[in-house]
């Protein structure tokens, strides 16, 4: 574990049940302001004995394995992708597309997000090795800076003005219109160009092997549709991969803005402790069959179990969900579920307000 850059070893929690805080405190690295400094049986405490005691009962299928296979079953629906796409019949070359699509987005969506919070593999090496392969390769990204950019921002201060309050996802300058709908089309292109940016001041050494990764994820299937689907012409191939990866690009962008903004936000230097902070400042979305398979769980109708517990897998998430909801209901914090068509509404009509004025900060008084 002594090898292993900071950067892969922070990921939020213990493989064990442990909340971020105590891994902090077991390798006795500061605790974020105001964070959570439990003596006896806190709120945040007694809800990680009860997550605890469900993740010990579970097998490893219902830890890992379930997700390993979704996201196996993705890239076994790629071969058949190619071919589909070197179809002369209309509806075949469509399905060839769908397919691809689908697959691209569980692989740099479910995958990446998994693999980001190491919830592949117990191993601190396999976990550095397979946000390497879904974020660079696959994702066209950097994975020390999606890492560090998710992790260690986004996660350890969750709305907290200035620090991981998803200004990120702001773009001012757009339209609602061109912002909700339009924009994201063009993922594919920026997220690369976004990548370098994020990387500049970075070692060469890793500047180096993320441009070298992106390049073989981006190069790889160009050549494959060239190669395997017969695409003669460059220009068409390389607007079917702009079709592919921006498939699910609209909805990507809405669930990433969806369960935060809009929600109560903190200041840097009086932040409520973690569980009041969560609960909050995250919303689940309700069930979902493709959002649920493309995004994941933890993405979708467990976001505030994923923010609680953040090691976990979307299937486990899916599992501690009735045991995180009841227990937070019994203790009469929030828990806040919203519709998808509800939140847009609301965007849409709240654009102003919600993705270009500075948000207020929220001060939660008597709960603490």
């Amino acid at each position: 574990m002594q090898d292993v850059p900071a950067e892969w070893r922070e990921r939020g929690g213990g493989g064990d049940g442990r909340t971020g805080e105590q891994v902090s405190a077991a390798r006795g690295e500061a605790a974020p302001p105001r964070g959570e400094k439990d003596t006896g049986e806190s709120p945040m405490m007694e809800l990680t004995r009860l997550v605890q005691e469900t993740v010990r009962a579970s097998s490893w299928w219902e830890r890992r394995g379930v997700d390993c296979s979704i996201l196996a079953a993705a890239f076994l629906c790629v071969p058949p992708a190619f071919l589909l796409l070197g179809s002369s019949r209309l509806e075949w070359f469509s399905a060839g597309v769908l397919l691809m699509g689908v697959a691209h987005g569980i692989i740099t969506i479910k995958g990446t997000h998994l693999a980001s919070h190491g919830a592949l593999s117990e191993s601190p090496a396999w976990a550095r090795f397979w946000a390497v392969f879904f974020i660079e390769i696959c994702g066209s990204f950097s994975a020390r800076a999606g890492v560090h950019g998710h992790i260690k921002m986004h996660h350890a201060h969750t709305n907290v003005v200035g620090l991981g309050d998803s200004s990120v996802w702001k773009v001012p300058c757009l339209p609602r219109a061109v912002y909700l709908f339009l924009a994201p089309l063009a993922m594919p292109v920026i997220t690369p160009f976004v990548a370098l940016a994020y990387l500049k001041g970075h070692p060469v050494a890793v500047v180096v092997r993320t441009m070298l990764m992106v390049a073989l994820g981006l190069g790889s299937q160009y050549w494959l549709l060239i190669h395997v689907s017969g695409f003669l012409s460059p220009l068409s191939a390389l607007l079917c991969m702009l079709v592919c990866r921006a498939m699910f690009s609209v909805p990507y962008i809405h669930v990433n803005i969806f369960q935060h903004i809009g929600l109560h936000m903190f200041s840097p230097t009086d932040r409520p402790k973690r569980i009041y902070q969560m609960t909050h400042g995250v919303l689940n979305l309700p069930r979902n069959p493709l959002l649920d398979l493309l995004f994941g769980h933890s993405l979708i109708n467990c976001h505030v179990e994923h923010h609680l517990f953040p090691f976990l897998s979307d299937n486990m998430c899916l599992k501690v969900k009735p045991v995180v909801s009841k227990y937070l209901m019994e203790q009469q914090l929030p828990y806040q579920e919203d519709g998808y068509v509800s939140r847009l509404t609301m965007f849409f009509h709240k654009y102003q307000e919600l993705m270009v004025f500075a948000p207020s900060i929220t001060e939660l008084v008597g709960v603490q």
